[in-house]
Order: structure tokens, then C-alpha cells, then sequence
């Protein structure tokens, strides 16, 4: 399995469903998740600065791959990323984007060409675009299709894929300075610092409280597909801003992910279970999610505590990450808080 969820045979199966959520009944007419459901509704959208951005070019950054570029254009441009795609959408550039990543999910990029599915890119679809800048992180390939729009002549800036909190306000910053934007760049990181800052004061911190555990799995039932999240699985930085404990990197997991064992979830124990929604879906919902082996018999299959989360914003770590976080509170604390 790939180094984390944003790479190639993860990231294959990650479209947006919307959120479902916990799966407990409140006696108020319907389970968590059936109201978690009502409220995906509302639309996935991304929210631009209301200030024009005014791009200051030429702009010159080292690319994460070790490449000095130059970017001298930003009318035509090709995120290969879903996270970076609602980066450049929400500094306020979305009327430049030509293209996306199939994991751009937002309404307002609904419309664009897919040029990338899985990290995996197609250097002429890109190229029949006629891009002035693409944006790509490292885990963007096959490498031959990166050289290949490279050696066209089109500016090619890589980025460090964001892996925690702690990366939201550099990777922001550092899209805005290669699109020459910094100005813009600052304010959308100042704001999104301030809504993820508001959602954390909130969150429940009652002294000697038990901080719940929470397994993150990905799921993938058409492949017959189910991991255990570990200490790089991407989740960890959120679940421990909410609050909880990893689960799976508390137990002695390492690396990204696990297959499922009745053996390993015994020992994670999970008080809940984090899941992607498509995931989720994959396997049947609660019910078929409560079939894999070992599900049923923790502390969370028990009570059917079940957090479920877009797939298309979950580990993106960017403009949005407060509502993920703010999902994640309220799916695991509900009324508790």
C-alpha cells in the first residue's frame, strides 16, 4: 500500500458522498447518521476571499523537487491535486483553473476536465490545454509524464504534500507565492487559522475526561479493501486536535496502514471508527461496515460509533480543514460537548 491516502492506489477510490455520521439514535426522529446525511445536502463548495487577488509576476520559487521556476503567467491553470485545486480556488484564482484532479470535488470545479485520477497524470490531456503554470506535489507520476509537461516549456511548480495541522499555513503560503499572490496568501492563511483556532476552543476538555480512541480505516469493499490506519496515515494530527487519541498509532502501528485483523482492532480498541464516506458506502453502510472481521466486536462497533467524513476534504489539510475538524467534533461528541 502507498506511503499515505493521497497517493495512487488510495486516492483511486476517493469521490465525495458527503458526510454521514454516528450511528446512535437520539430519539428526536432519525439515527446521527441519517441527519448527517440531511446535512450533505447543502452544497460542497469552497469559499473564495472576497478580496481580487492581484497576481504579482514574474514570481521565482524552488519547487519542492528541487527546480527553480519561474512563473510569468497565471491565466490557464492546471492543479494536478484536488488539495491544490481548492487552494488556488479559494485565494480567489478559480476563473484561471482549466483542469482538475478527480479528486476535486467541490461544485465549483465540477465542470473542469479531469486530467489526473489517482495521482496519476496524463501529460497530454494537460498539455492540450494549453496550461501557462501546473501545480503538482510529490506524490503526482509516473515521473515521465511530469518531465514530459516540464520539457514543454510550461512552468511545473512541486509542493510538499500537506501531512497534519502544522502544514495547513505553509502549504497555503507557499501555493500563493508561485502563483504571485502572497498578499492574498496571507489573508486566507490568517483566516484559516482563526476558524480552525475557533472550532479547537470548543472542543470538550473536561479535566480527567477519557479522551476516546478512534480507528481510522480505509475501506474499499469493491476491491474487498479494509485498513487499519497507523501513525502516518494522515489522520493522526486530526483526531489528536479533536481531542482523541489515535487509535491505531497507539496501539504500535508504524506505517501508513494495516490490513484489517480481528487481532489488530482488539488491540486498537477503538471507542469509534473514522471512515471516508465513499468508503463507508463501499462496504453497505453501518451494517456491512459491522461484517468485517473484528468490527463488530470493539467498543465502537458495540455502540455503532461511526464518523464518517467527505472524502474529497478529509486529509487535505488546506482552506477547509475547520470544517472537517468541526465535523469531527461534533460526530464524535454530539450532544456531550
Amino acid at each position: 500500500m502507498p506511503r499515505s491516502l493521497r497517493i495512487a492506489g488510495a486516492w483511486a477510490a476517493v469521490l465525495a458522498l458527503g458526510l454521514t455520521g454516528c450511528q446512535t439514535s437520539d430519539g428526536s426522529g432519525g439515527t446521527g447518521a441519517e441527519k448527517a446525511q440531511a446535512k450533505a445536502a447543502a452544497p460542497d463548495r469552497v469559499e473564495p476571499l472576497t478580496t481580487r487577488p492581484a497576481p504579482a509576476l514574474p514570481a521565482t520559487v524552488t519547487s519542492a523537487d528541487g527546480h527553480e521556476v519561474t512563473v510569468r503567467d497565471t491565466s490557464r491553470i492546471v492543479p494536478l491535486t484536488g488539495s491544490l485545486n481548492e487552494i488556488v480556488f479559494t485565494l480567489g484564482l478559480g476563473k484561471n483553473v482549466v483542469a482538475r484532479d478527480i479528486t476535486a470535488t467541490f461544485d465549483q470545479a465540477e465542470k473542469l476536465p479531469v486530467v489526473t485520477r489517482a495521482h496519476d497524470v496524463s501529460a497530454e490531456s494537460v498539455l492540450s490545454l494549453r496550461p501557462t503554470v501546473v501545480l503538482a506535489d510529490t506524490t503526482t507520476g509516473p515521473a515521465e509524464a511530469v518531465d514530459q509537461i516540464r520539457d514543454a516549456g510550461i512552468p511545473l511548480v512541486v509542493f510538499d504534500p500537506a501531512k497534519g495541522l502544522g502544514d495547513v499555513s505553509p502549504r497555503i503560503a507557499a501555493v500563493a507565492k508561485a502563483l504571485g499572490v502572497e498578499k492574498s496568501g496571507a489573508e486566507l492563511t490568517k483566516r484559516t487559522e482563526r476558524r480552525i483556532a475557533a472550532v479547537r476552543e470548543d472542543i470538550p476538555a473536561g479535566k480527567g475526561a477519557k479522551k476516546p480512541r478512534v480507528a481510522f480505516l480505509y475501506l474499499r469493499g469493491s476491491a474487498s479493501v479494509y485498513l487499519l490506519g497507523g501513525r502516518a496515515s494522515g489522520a493522526s494530527s486530526l483526531l489528536e486536535a479533536a481531542g482523541a487519541v489515535d487509535a491505531g498509532k497507539e496501539s504500535g502501528l508504524k506505517k501508513d496502514f494495516t490490513a484489517i485483523t480481528s487481532e489488530a482492532l482488539a488491540k486498537a480498541a477503538p471507542d469509534a471508527i473514522l471512515v471516508m464516506s465513499k468508503g463507508l458506502a463501499s462496504v453497505d453502510g453501518v451494517d456491512g461496515l459491522l461484517k468485517v472481521p473484528g468490527v463488530a466486536e470493539t467498543p465502537a462497533g458495540l455502540d455503532r460509533r461511526i464518523v464518517s467524513i467527505d472524502d474529497g476534504v478529509l486529509l487535505n489539510y488546506g482552506p477547509r480543514t475547520d470544517q472537517v475538524l468541526k465535523s469531527l467534533v461534533d460526530q464524535l461528541y454530539g450532544d456531550g460537548k
